[in-house]
């Protein structure tokens, strides 16, 4: 199935776990949506961290954080509570296909995934994560997908992962935000 062609949204009114209302676009600043993979994804929560620490620089910019997974709002609660920002549970994938975040076996299989797949895992297997479900909602296959928006709900940039963890960085995400 080809992936949307997606310049502009409608406006949203998303809930994340904790019960907070997200309007997005949002009119007084950028919004980054991140769509990660399921509750607890070791790749997930190295990449999440990485912004959680950064997450005054980013807001700074003027940037709004809010980040989608594939779970039960339970499931993912227990998982990113800590998070200074949004995380939204859509475990009937509902954005997912709206946005055209796919999943494959190739999320995993990919080589270039595999260092940080080592690193989650390992970081899970020390106590730093709390340990993902056996079998996870909606599977382990799912595709990263990173989309900037202004607050007149158009897409200014977009990345569609090729595996797992194909995803912006911080410092890429603040490169687009500076040339916005």
């Amino acid at each position: 199935m080809p992936r949307p062609s997606i310049t502009t949204i409608p406006r949203y009114e998303f809930v994340s776990v904790t019960g907070e209302h997200i309007p997005v676009p949002d009119e007084h600043r950028l919004v980054h949506l991140q769509f990660r993979r399921f509750a607890g994804c070791p790749i997930c929560n190295l990449h999440l961290r990485s912004f959680a620490a950064r997450h005054d620089e980013i807001s700074a910019a003027g940037i709004r954080e809010v980040a989608f997974f594939h779970s039960p709002a339970d499931e993912l609660r227990t998982h990113t509570s800590d998070l200074p920002f949004a995380t939204i549970a859509d475990p009937n994938r509902r954005y997912y296909k709206e946005f055209g975040v796919e999943s494959t076996p190739r999320a995993l299989l990919d080589p270039r995934a595999w260092p940080t797949i080592v690193r989650g895992v390992a970081a899970t297997a020390t106590g730093r994560f709390r340990a993902p479900a056996a079998r996870p909602h909606g599977g382990r296959l799912g595709l990263p997908a990173d989309f900037l928006i202004d607050a007149g709900g158009t897409v200014v940039a977009a990345k569609y992962g090729e595996h797992a963890d194909d995803q912006w960085s911080v410092d890429e995400l603040l490169e687009l935000v500076r040339r916005v």
